[in-house]
């Protein structure tokens, strides 16, 4: 079995995707490959087949590997509820939460477990491509240290090292972080990549031959800024603020917001525009508002309502469409009820009151893989057909502590019928008796075709322009990591990659 592991100079240098595209890569030369982050931060979660919580980079590092998403791939997740306060979701379960010191203190105890679980990896696959996290120069963190260097001694990983040239400094991003290696660790690297480079590469040449001479480590290549349709790494996804399409949804970026890959396939659709809003200044005029997850929901629903965001909903929501996610769902209700403090000491909150719902957060969390049909007829049209009747089916996973009450003025949206692979009949979501106000638990409802299909031509309708068929997320996806590898199989050595690893072609 061969590995190889991915660290960067910091967060956000491109370390996730350049792992997906090395996962692509092999994939595609013929071996069995597997993605692995031991640790991972990040609001930006995933429910497996069997209802297990892992970090999304993973999964679109699974997807690229030809592999459905598994938690073993991402054994620690970390996802913050404050700056010194996270919760621990460990084999794609619930931990318990803790302060920093308390989660720095504790980390040894895990260190066993992720090398068992590298192990019984090393004996499925013919190569583990691993990711590091932040940078692996915190000498601080060094004894403590179980996802960049000392998962690196801890399973024998050979190490490459990224730095990001987009942001300058990658020179000395890259020397200081090998001067502040021990010996040990400078002799695991066996190579840099450059990232995010935009120019001519003639001029970087000898900047790359005089980095070779300090670090006494070879470049092995020069990865290119791009943009492809792919989730990027938790903590890099650029927040557009720009209306650049015909059709403007405008999103609104929670302090604590979670799972903004939920509007990816929107993004898909080429006349729309989404774009990330924090002040009632840059609302504008869009053509549908959407309210995503949260890992706080009520502190995040307290800020929108003191910088003023809620009375522009509100004021919004009398002629324009607004949906909620998760947690935007539960604050679109009359009442959010935290009675065994799950995320706040505030007890309970008013809502802003839109749907005729209320969430009361339990101590347990929910987390399914999901289908479910329309519980209410969607008018639809095709090819200038009125369909009528239209049960439109969705997929997606849940990820909530909290359970909705339906009051009179509210219909459940959906009806699931299944639930992690068993057959179920339960209500999701609710719709407003005009039709314009809606939320759910379900994340990534859009990815599937037919309820984005429906809402983007409902949006396209009111504005006067014609019908779209919606097109396939998981095809645009599957065509974007093919791009993803063709552009870094051309920009790095990879048949150097390979005999680091120990494999002769």
């Amino acid at each position: 079995m061969a590995k190889i592991m991915i660290q960067g100079t910091g967060s956000s240098v491109g370390k996730s995707i350049i792992v997906s595209a090395l996962c692509r890569i092999f994939k595609q030369d013929g071996y069995s490959v597997c993605p692995f982050k031991s640790q991972n931060m990040s609001l930006n979660s995933y429910i497996t087949l069997d209802g297990k919580e892992m970090g999304r980079a993973q999964v679109l590092q699974a997807y690229a590997a030809g592999l459905q998403p598994e938690a073993y791939m991402n054994p620690i997740l970390l996802k913050p509820t404050s700056d010194k306060k996270c919760q621990i979701i460990v084999n794609g379960k619930v931990y318990g939460n803790s302060t920093a010191m308390q989660y720095h203190n504790m980390k040894l105890e895990f260190r066993d477990m992720l090398k068992e679980h590298f192990e019984k990896m090393e004996k499925k696959f013919d190569i583990i491509v691993m990711e590091g996290a932040g940078s692996p120069a915190e000498i601080n963190l060094r004894d403590r240290d179980i996802v960049n260097m000392g998962m690196a001694e801890s399973v024998d990983a050979p190490v490459l090292l990224a730095g990001d040239i987009d942001k300058g400094g990658v020179f000395a991003s890259i020397a200081g972080t090998m001067l502040l290696f021990t010996e040990d660790e400078k002799k695991r690297v066996k190579g840099t990549i450059i990232n995010k480079f935009r120019g001519d590469k003639d001029i970087l040449e000898p900047g790359l031959k005089m980095l070779e001479d300090i670090v006494k480590v070879p470049c092995l290549g020069v990865i290119p800024h791009f943009r492809l349709a792919l989730e990027d790494e938790d903590g890099a996804v650029e927040f557009n603020k720009k209306v650049t399409a015909p059709i403007d949804i405008a999103v609104i970026k929670l302090p604590h917001i979670s799972n903004f890959t939920d509007l990816d396939a929107l993004k898909s659709e080429e006349d729309v525009s989404v774009r990330f809003i924090t002040s009632v200044e840059e609302f504008g005029n869009p053509d549908l508002v959407i309210i995503p997850g949260s890992k706080n929901t009520i502190e995040d629903l307290l800020k929108i309502r003191q910088c003023g965001l809620e009375d522009r909903i509100k004021e919004y929501s009398k002629t324009g469409l607004v949906i909620g996610l998760c947690g935007g769902y539960q604050m679109l209700g009359k009442v959010i009820e935290d009675p065994y403090g799950v995320e706040t000491d505030v007890g309970k909150v008013e809502g802003i009151g839109l749907l005729d719902i209320e969430t009361i957060f339990e101590k347990e969390k929910v987390t399914t893989r999901v289908n479910a049909k329309s519980e209410i007829d969607f008018p639809m049209k095709k090819d200038g057909e009125s369909l009528t009747n239209r049960k439109l089916d969705v997929y997606g996973y849940e990820i909530h502590m909290g359970i909705c009450k339906y009051g009179k003025d509210a219909r459940p949206l959906f009806n699931i019928t299944d639930k992690n692979g068993e057959k179920v009949d339960t209500e999701d979501g609710a719709i407003n008796m005009s039709g314009n106000v809606i939320g759910s638990y379900i994340h990534g409802v859009f990815d599937g075709i037919d309820f984005r299909e429906f809402i983007v031509n409902k949006i396209r309708e009111n504005k006067g322009l014609g019908y779209k068929k919606s097109k396939a997320y998981e095809n645009l996806r599957e065509g974007e990591l093919d791009k993803l590898a063709s552009i870094v199989r051309k920009n790095l050595d990879i048949d150097k990659i390979y005999s680091i690893m120990g494999i002769k072609r």
